[in-house]
């Protein structure tokens, strides 16, 4: 859902009325890269026999705890329950739980409706898939702000 206009309609208005402050954004945060879903998802991780999954999975959480600093997240910690926590069996399958949920977050923090589920995103890491899913769903908010260089500042809806 797009952020409501306290002086009706959608989106930011251009001025507002007399003798009232001008909304803006809640806060501003770093872009975030735009990657090719097949390439973040198959591609790589063929080519590097896996380790590119790895390195995926931190860049991602790291490019959302930069994107919106209001949320802690742990990128390291991330990539130590899918790694060694795989030991434990359920570190792994929690972490790629909260990923899915930090990414709607992320959109709504962009503006955007989320549309990310974490759930569906442990479903689909079940079946190899979740990388695929979660990366079409994070270009989503790269490409709410248009081809920007990653690290630009951008506006925060939320």
């Amino acid at each position: 859902m797009p952020p409501q206009n306290p002086y009706g309609g959608a989106g930011y208005p251009q001025q507002a009325p007399m003798g009232y402050p001008a909304p803006g954004p809640a806060a501003y945060g770093l872009s975030m890269k735009r990657r090719n879903p097949f390439a973040a998802w198959l591609g790589l991780p063929l080519i590097t026999l896996g380790i590119y999954g790895i390195v995926w999975h931190y860049k991602v959480n790291k490019e959302m705890a930069q994107f919106d600093s209001r949320r802690h997240i742990n990128p390291a910690m991330s990539v130590l329950a899918i790694t060694l926590g795989l030991f434990l069996i359920v570190p792994p399958y929690v972490s790629i739980f909260n990923t899915g949920r930090r990414i709607s977050e992320t959109q709504r923090a962009a503006g955007l409706s989320p549309s990310c589920s974490g759930g569906l995103g442990l479903f689909l890491a079940f079946f190899g898939f979740h990388a695929l899913y979660y990366q079409i769903e994070l270009n989503k908010v790269v490409d709410h702000y248009g081809r920007l260089e990653p690290g630009t500042q951008v506006p925060l809806a939320v």
